[in-house]
């Protein structure tokens, strides 16, 4: 099966020249940075197109960007809003959500997208002595730790097996109910696995999928040319999907060739709707922005 993108429709041809012409004018003086990262639909959400992970080296509530201290969270994050990049995608395993919110708290509530994931499993993510069992719990104190009303995004985090859809509805009721109560926007998952990705595919419960996704199928749910049509089918049954270990869970940090190649690739399979790297200082952003810039270039 061909992994060439697909023959984009007039609209999505439109949308890659504006996008790009966008992206662009963030190289040029005197263009408003923060307007010009294009933004897409997202699970009933409009989100931009590249957003900041918070998960790289995580579990436990550590991430590789609290241990670098809290002056580079902060700045990190506050560069990140800056360039326009308002999607922030953090997880109770990361711990990192406190820091986000802290680090935004003096920008308009509406004007950023926060999204979190819940550790349902038995064993492993958050601390031993946390409960696992009350997903409507975490989701009050998501809010709190938010200092808002509202999270736009919750996940079930790292979905491994193929019946989670049934193991784990208790939970997914609750976050139906949370979002009932208008509490979060959107619900869905994180995939680790290609199981995991079919039953999302065909549950009707699920708005948005985290999966992993780049050229050479490094630290993903198996070759490209198998995860790629599961994608597909996620997209086509109208969810959400958001890209994620686009360089190999950091593989490919420092392999610039590599990242030019993993992004035109992902951008041009027209199934992912956002992307998102674990930035861990602010010169990175910068980095992306040129070269997502040059992708869509590529693509329009």
């Amino acid at each position: 099966m061909s992994l060439s993108p697909t023959d984009a429709s007039p609209s999505r041809r439109d949308f890659l020249k504006v996008a790009a012409v966008g992206a662009v004018g963030t190289l040029f003086p005197g263009i408003s940075q923060a307007a010009d990262l294009p933004k897409v639909k997202l699970g009933g959400l409009q989100v931009p197109l590249l957003g900041m992970g918070t998960g790289v080296k995580a579990g436990n509530r550590s991430n590789a960007l609290q241990r670098s201290g809290e002056k580079n969270f902060h700045d990190t994050v506050r560069r990140a809003y800056d360039e326009g990049v308002r999607l922030f995608d953090c997880a109770d395993s990361y711990g990192s959500l406190p820091m986000v919110a802290k680090a935004l708290k003096d920008k308009p509530r509406e004007s950023f997208v926060l999204v979190t994931k819940i550790w349902c499993h038995a064993k492993g993510g958050i601390p031993n002595e946390e409960p696992r069992d009350d997903s409507m719990a975490v989701i009050e104190r998501s809010l709190r730790e938010a200092d808002s009303d509202y999270i736009d995004l919750v996940q079930l985090h790292c979905q491994t097996a193929a019946d989670w859809t049934t193991t784990y509805r208790r939970h997914m009721d609750d976050l139906e109910k949370a979002k009932q109560k208008g509490w979060i926007r959107a619900q869905g998952c994180s995939c680790h696995s290609l199981e995991a990705l079919e039953a999302a595919a065909v549950d009707p419960w699920v708005d948005v999928v985290h999966a992993r996704i780049n050229p050479w199928g490094v630290k993903m749910d198996g070759p490209a040319a198998v995860v790629v049509p599961v994608l597909r089918k996620i997209h086509a049954a109208g969810k959400g999907i958001i890209g994620m270990k686009l360089i190999g869970e950091g593989e490919f940090r420092n392999d610039p060739a590599k990242i030019d190649e993993t992004l035109r690739f992902v951008l041009g399979l027209g199934c992912v709707d956002a992307l998102i790297v674990g930035f861990e200082k602010p010169e990175e952003i910068v980095d992306y922005r040129k070269r997502l810039a040059a992708a869509l270039l590529a693509k329009a």
